[in-house]
């Protein structure tokens, strides 16, 4: 018996479960739905013009941070060189 899950073609297993799995414009629809339940239960946040700023700020800083960070550890010099720690590949 066949399953879903089971090896296709390309060698590679593929699930039609999750979200991830969705069409995109599904996925988007979905999303929609759920920010506009917020909103009307009053339940959302509305970043003001000042705090959007404050948000942008602190990401490049972090980002700045983990440069620098990669920078010293001697990763930083080759952009052909990919590392497997997560958020330092470029």
């Amino acid at each position: 018996m066949a399953s879903d899950n089971q090896d296709n073609e390309g060698g590679s297993k593929k699930s039609n479960r999750g979200f991830a799995s969705m069409d995109p414009q599904r996925q988007r629809e979905i999303a929609s739905e759920g920010g506009r339940a917020a909103h009307e239960k009053g339940t959302a946040h509305e970043f003001t013009s000042d705090e959007a700023r404050e948000a942008g700020r602190k990401g490049g800083m972090a980002r700045s941070a983990a440069n620098r960070a990669r920078k010293a550890a001697g990763q930083g010099g080759n952009p052909d060189r990919s590392s497997n720690e997560p958020g330092l590949n470029r």
